[in-house]
This record gives structure tokens, sequence and C-alpha cells, in this order.
């Protein structure tokens, strides 16, 4: 199989065949999970915002465009395609469409902007990836605690805007990536100060700390809580902002790297970020660090794993990211020795991905519904497999780099939601792979 791309515009289903170990040295686009909340979080400072390294996944162009529905300008300049000016805008808007921002999960970050610019915020309940319960019961506490109101219905929920001054204390009933977004947003937009007891410290969290310490905000950040603090003299020019670098592709990449003994690196992704994905690969046996934005992964010098891997899904500061693990597990099949994996933040995320890696012979025992184990090395078979989700369809590329034989994989709608083009980083590094339409 000649590894020829054809534009990913037209590809229904991407083939894969192992080959040569994957090398050389790739760039990752932005994080999708930080530019989304970034994107909402510039609606809500009714001033010019510049975003820039905003990656051109589907799920972000969603966003852009539930922005323009509800009145903001948004552009792309010419001369750096990468970079998002957002706009306020004094029209009357129609509001997201429902249809459009059903499509997407992150369609609730949008709340906070929608309250402070009219008042009320109608959407429909979050969709994106069928990866479990996407509870809003969290979202909802929040907005209650500065004293809005919300009512829900069958197709979605409304919140209404309330008038009120003060400190807002919250403490969170658990370390909630979606409610401390929802709740830094909501004191930004009521200029309020808020005191989060138990926040998510994750990148994507500090991203929004960092954005809005850049826009006059005081903000003091530890294990225990978070707290926010309007400026006195905040500036009032536009402001410039950068989405970090995607930390899952670069994890996602770095696994593919380390399943078939490569050696490459991975630009683009701050060393924080992916500490705990390099501290799993060493773990496996693979030598992998990080430097001045790069990872680099050299499995051309793997030794025996020191124990068998413990991959489960952390929202505890320094906790394994849930979207660590479906690559991990990927490349986990190839390594010795008897390994765990568990995501109960993503309670159907295993529903999704265990079968299909069924369908290319590996042998899973699911202790539950979250939780599973099974034993290394296997020897995996090409077959035809399904992306039902991101993470799951960038995992099944992994696999299909060291299945025997042609693995087909389908559902690439699914994995440009969060990769603009995941095949062509591969095929960078001299993976077997090719974008066909059958």
């Amino acid at each position: 199989m000649t590894a020829v791309r054809i534009p990913s515009v037209a590809a229904e289903v991407v083939a894969i065949r192992p080959g040569s170990p994957l090398t050389g040295s790739v760039g990752v686009d932005g994080s999708k999970n930080a530019a989304l909340p970034l994107l909402a979080a510039a609606a809500a400072m009714h001033r010019p915002v510049h975003v820039g390294n905003v990656p051109r996944n589907t799920d972000v162009e969603i966003m852009l465009t539930l922005l323009q529905q509800a009145g903001w300008h948004t552009a792309r300049p010419v001369s750096d395609p990468h970079t998002v000016v957002i706009l306020p805008s004094d029209k009357i808007p129609s509001g997201p469409d429902a249809d459009t921002a059903a499509r997407i999960r992150a369609s609730y970050y949008l709340v906070p902007a929608l309250l402070g610019a009219y008042g009320r915020a109608r959407l429909p309940w979050p969709g994106g990836c069928r990866i479990g319960e996407r509870g809003m019961e969290q979202h909802f506490s929040v907005y209650e605690r500065f004293g809005d109101r919300v009512t829900v219905d069958d197709h979605g929920y409304l919140v209404e805007a309330a008038a009120q001054n003060g400190t807002v204390s919250i403490m969170l009933p658990f370390r909630s990536r979606g409610a401390s977004i929802a709740a830094l947003l909501r004191a930004a937009v009521a200029g309020r100060p808020l005191r989060l007891g138990r926040p998510n410290l994750s990148p994507e969290v500090l991203s929004i700390v960092e954005a809005l310490q850049m826009a006059g905000w005081e903000c003091r950040v530890s294990e225990s809580v978070l707290t926010l603090a309007p400026h006195p003299a905040a500036p009032t020019e536009t402001i410039t902002w950068r989405v970090p670098g995607d930390k899952v592709e670069a994890g996602t990449l770095a696994c593919a790297v380390a399943a078939t003994g490569g050696d490459a690196r991975i630009c683009g992704v701050r060393g924080d970020d992916i500490a705990p994905l390099v501290a799993a690969l060493r773990s496996l046996g693979v030598p992998a660090d990080t430097e001045d934005g790069m990872l680099t992964v050299q499995a051309q010098d793997a030794l025996p794993a020191d124990k068998p891997l413990r991959a489960i899904a952390s929202l505890s500061p320094g906790g394994l990211d849930a979207d660590f693990e479906p690559p991990l597990m990927a490349f986990a099949l190839t390594r010795p020795g008897t390994h765990l994996f568990a995501d109960s933040i993503n309670p159907g995320r295993h529903g999704n991905l265990l079968p299909q890696l069924a369908c290319l012979g590996a042998e899973i025992h699911e202790v539950s519904p979250t939780e599973c184990r099974f034993t290394g090395p296997q020897q995996l078979a090409g077959a035809g497999v399904e992306a039902t989700d991101i993470r799951t369809g960038s995992a099944l590329l992994i696999a299909g780099l060291t299945a025997r034989g042609v693995t087909t994989l389908g559902g690439l709608e699914q994995l440009r939601r969060g990769h603009a083009d995941l095949p062509t980083k591969l095929h960078a590094l001299g993976a077997d792979i090719c974008e066909v339409t059958p």
C-alpha cells in the first residue's frame, strides 16, 4: 500500500498498515480543549481580543459559528490564519442556533458571555462525544451561587442573570473542569470577586486564569482554593492571548512513536502539561523527556518495563488526564505485563473503545464498565473499525500501526472534531497511512 494522501475533505476512511518505526519531527496544533473556553472567555470581555494558535478542527469552527450567531464578530486574518479576532457587536442577535450548539459539549462555556451581553442564555443540552452522561448540575449550582435563575426542560436550559454584588464563595463537590471555568467566566462577566474551593487545576483551567490575569484580574491559585478579584485599573486596550499546544495530540503522537519503536520529536507542547503521559511512557520502559517546548520519545532504546502500567484517569492536580488513557491503552497492548486502565470520569468511553479494539483481536477483560485489564504484548490483526468518538479514533490509529495487515478506520468526522489532520502528522513521521474515498 503506497502511503499517499488524498485531501481529507473527500476522505471517508483511513487505511493504516504497519511499517518502519516512526521517526522525525512534527508540531502539534493548538489545544482544542483550551481553545474552546478561551474563545468563550474572549466573548465575555466586551472588548477586542486576539487569540493566537487557534486550531482549525471542527469543534472550534462550530464555536466560532455560535459566537457569530450570538452577535460577535469573528475573523481569521489572511496573514495569520491561526489567529482569531473576536469583536463585540451592538446588533440584536438571533442567538445561537440550537441544532448547531447541540453538536459540541463546549457550548456551555458561552453562558457567561451571553448573560453579560443579553442577560439570558438559552442553550440545548451539550453534545459532542458519546462517552457518558453530560451532567450540568455543577454548572447550574455555580450560576445559582451568583444569584442567577436556572430552568430546564427536555430540550435544554435557560439561565437568567441576576444583579448582585459581593464575593461569591463556591465549594465544588469534585474538581470539575467545566464548572471551574464556568465560575471563572461568570465572575469576570459580573465583575465580582470569586473564592472557588476544590478547583480543577488542569492546563485548560490555568489557561483561563492566565488569560484573565492578562485582562487585569488578580488571581491566586492553590490546590485547595482559587481566588479571583477585579483590578481597579484593569486595561481597556485590545487583549492578546495564545492557545497552548495540544497536549492530547502530543500524547497521541508520542504513543504512536513508542508503539512502533521509533525515535521522534514532538514540538509545541508544554512539559508540565504532559508530565503524567511522560511518566507513563517511562514506566513502560520508553525513554521520554521534555525540554523547551519539545517532547522527545526514544523508543528504539526501550527497556523492559519497570512494572505493569496502572493508567487511572484523575481530576486531581498532576493526575492523568482521561484523554491520555485511550492512546496509552493502544500502546500498552504492545508491552509485557498485566496492565490496568480505569476512567470513571467518562463512563461511556470504554464502551466505545474496547469493542473496536476487540475487532482487531485485542483480548481485554472488563472488570467493570469503567475499568479493564489485559496482558501484553498482544498481536493485533487489521480489520475495519470505527472512530465512535475523538479519542477512540486516535487510539485505533495507533493500534493500526502495529496490527498485521491493513486496518481501515471510519468515522473520520469524529476524529476531525478534535484534530484538524492527525493522519497527516503520522504520515509526516513515516506512517504507512492514507485517506481514501470508498
